[in-house]
């Protein structure tokens, strides 16, 4: 009979009863099935119920370990929504993550107990705690007592939180009918089946860790769990786990060029290589395409409000059938099945469709985010309005200029900030390149941080002069290593306008 997929929990399990001995996460010197890990969810949603009775919202503070997707998957089979923490965050933010969404229990690890002993006095969200180790998730044994699963497609499987503009975590929850209509389209596009092996480069906060997870999970692959040594060294990474699907921001890319290069033809093993998070240049992407040359290279995008992805676009197998783009970064492609858009006049994308979640945790902050609305829940005939300003190509292929917010006033003029970066990535001996706007002494004055060759900056600004009015050329540039990353692995812009504000400061006379 065929299986019936109405949430996260039914794709696990689906999987689990067609594949139940083939691996389902390999850890660094184990591996856990299909059929050992449902059992451990299933035992540990049972001790859940019974220590702590009906739940709606679980918390995960976890590193990568079997007690993360174990914990992941038993707050699936009770219809919980799954709220992850991070143990990079600080105190208060966590804290109040488990306050605004009212969460019932918080699963730890080893790794979760050493945050929390290490909590400064009130600081520690204030809520049950459920410690256990990856021996004892795999130990336990269900009895069985749990009822059959009750929850639906318009549940909430997991509610993640970004940074908002008020200063406080803004809520996104999402249903498990958005992620349902992204697995059907994204399982067969990627050619994910028994045999393959994915990685896990997201944290849980990060809602493309989702993709590594269920992607993973609904085609019957092998979710590869690097350790915090592999996490630094992605060529390594992919070469000893003899990976088959890599999944990433581009800016692992420049990491990894950055430790020594990507030496080509070393990721020969590689079938699929994904990018999303931020642009996607083409000098990243040629170094990927040599590292990994066998390996088929798409850049999608798409906001966690989206749901993982909305957009896609693979690149031709030969760079000299590359299309040319404004920005010289990879086209976002085109929208994926079911979904509609429409460009706004000033360039903002906005997307409708199966994918797009219902609105905001905190209804005030629905105001303005849907076209056509003003606040309140949106209905599925409205659009989400991205942010992100677009360029539309002749044969509807959809370029990514940047965000709306990166456009500034300078001098009087309004200024699109990818202008600048591009420019300087154009300069030979240049990787990466980003400016930023800067207060200082009552005016905004543009500087840029940059990585690859140092050169001298009054090169670089010869380099922008070619193609920007002098008055607008950033007049302090930084050279660096590598570019600050946040938390979710993308580049840092508010880190990387502190760093070049204190170069300035130092480098006046």
């Amino acid at each position: 009979m065929e299986d019936r997929i109405s949430t996260l929990h039914d794709v696990f399990a689906a999987t689990a009863r067609r594949h139940p001995e083939l691996p389902a996460v390999e850890l660094a010197g184990s591996s856990i099935g299909y059929a050992e890990l449902e059992r451990a969810a299933e035992a540990l949603a049972e001790r859940i119920t019974a220590e702590h009775g009906r739940v709606r919202s679980v918390a995960l503070l976890a590193s990568r370990s079997g007690v993360a997707y174990g914990g992941y998957l038993a707050a699936q089979r009770l219809g919980a929504q799954v709220v992850p923490l991070n143990l990079k965050y600080p105190p208060r933010r966590n804290t109040a993550i488990c306050e605004l969404a009212d969460v019932d229990v918080v699963i730890v690890d080893a790794a979760g107990q050493q945050w929390l002993d290490h909590c400064p006095a009130g600081t520690r969200p204030a809520r049950p705690v459920l410690a256990l180790t990856d021996a004892e998730l795999l130990a336990a044994r269900p009895d069985g007592s749990l009822p059959a699963p009750s929850a639906g497609p318009d549940d909430i499987a997991y509610l993640l939180f970004t940074s908002g503009s008020t200063g406080r975590p803004k809520g996104v929850p999402i249903r498990h009918r958005n992620v349902l209509a992204f697995l059907e389209h994204a399982v067969p596009r990627f050619e994910v089946g028994p045999g393959c092996r994915t990685s896990h480069t997201f944290d849980l906060t990060f809602d493309l860790s989702v993709y590594d997870l269920f992607v993973t999970w609904a085609g019957g692959a092998t979710l590869v769990v690097p350790d915090a040594a592999e996490l630094l060294s992605p060529v390594e990474y992919a070469v000893d786990r003899k990976l088959t699907h890599w999944f990433s921001v581009p800016s692992a890319v420049s990491a990894a060029a950055g430790l020594g290069g990507l030496p080509a033809g070393r990721g020969a093993g590689l079938r699929h290589s994904v990018f999303c998070g931020e642009q996607f240049t083409y000098a990243q992407a040629e170094e990927w395409h040599a590292f990994a040359p066998g390996s088929v290279l798409t850049n999608i995008y798409g906001p966690t409000e989206l749901t993982l992805a909305c957009t896609g676009f693979r690149l031709p197998a030969q760079r000299g059938e590359w299309p040319d783009t404004v920005n010289d970064t990879v086209p976002i492609g085109t929208l994926f099945p079911g979904l509609d858009h429409t460009v706004t006049e000033d360039g903002e994308l906005c997307v409708r469709g199966p994918q797009r979640f219902d609105g905001y945790l905190d209804p005030r902050d629905d105001t303005n985010r849907f076209l056509g609305a003003d606040g309140g829940a949106a209905d599925g005939e409205r659009y989400y309005r991205t942010g992100d300003r677009v360029r539309t190509e002749d044969d509807g292929t959809l370029v990514h200029l940047g965000r709306l917010d990166n456009q500034v006033k300078i001098r009087g003029y309004r200024v699109e900030l990818g202008e600048f970066e591009t420019l300087l990535r154009r300069r030979p001996g240049i990787r990466e390149a980003v400016v930023v706007p800067v207060r200082q002494g009552g005016t905004t004055e543009l500087m840029a941080c940059y990585t690859g060759e140092p050169a001298r900056e009054a090169e670089l600004r010869r380099t922008l002069a070619a193609g920007l009015p002098v008055h607008l050329v950033p007049n302090v540039f930084l050279h660096l290593e590598s570019l600050p990353l946040n938390p979710n692995g993308k580049t840092d812009r508010a880190v990387v306008a502190e760093l070049v504000a204190a170069h300035a400061a130092t480098a006046r006379p």
